[in-house]
C-alpha cells in the first residue's frame, strides 16, 4: 500500500494525515514551541480499519523526520507515541522522555 502523507501546519500547530489513494488512514496532532525549539505530539490515531499494521508507528516516524528538519526535540504528551518513542534505539538526539 502506497502511503501519502500531508503535513498541515498552522501556526504553532497542525497535523500529519497519512492516506492511500482512497481515504485518510490516520494523523498525529502537534504543537510547536518555537522558543524551546520543540514539538509536542499530542495525539495519534489510525482510523480501526488499519489498526494492527504499524501504521501509528509510522506516523510517529513521520513526526520524528519533521522535527529534524527543523532543529526541533520531541516532546511526546500522546501515550502512544511515548511508548514507540521509548522503544526506539534511532531517536536519541530528538526524543525528550
Amino acid at each position: 500500500m502506497e502511503l501519502i502523507f500531508e503535513n498541515k501546519k498552522s501556526g504553532n500547530g497542525g497535523f500529519i494525515s497519512m492516506k492511500n489513494h482512497q481515504e485518510e488512514i490516520g494523523r498525529l496532532t502537534y504543537t510547536i514551541v518555537p522558543e524551546l525549539k520543540k514539538l509536542i505530539v499530542s495525539y495519534v490515531m489510525v482510523f480501526p480499519k488499519f489498526e494492527g499494521k504499524g501504521l501509528g508507528r509510522t506516523l510517529v516516524e513521520k513526526s520524528v523526520e519533521f522535527a529534524r528538519k527543523n532543529g526541533w526535540s520531541i516532546k511526546a504528551h500522546c501515550s502512544y507515541a511515548h511508548a514507540v518513542l521509548s522503544r526506539k534505539t534511532d531517536v536519541e538526539d530528538v526524543f525528550v522522555a
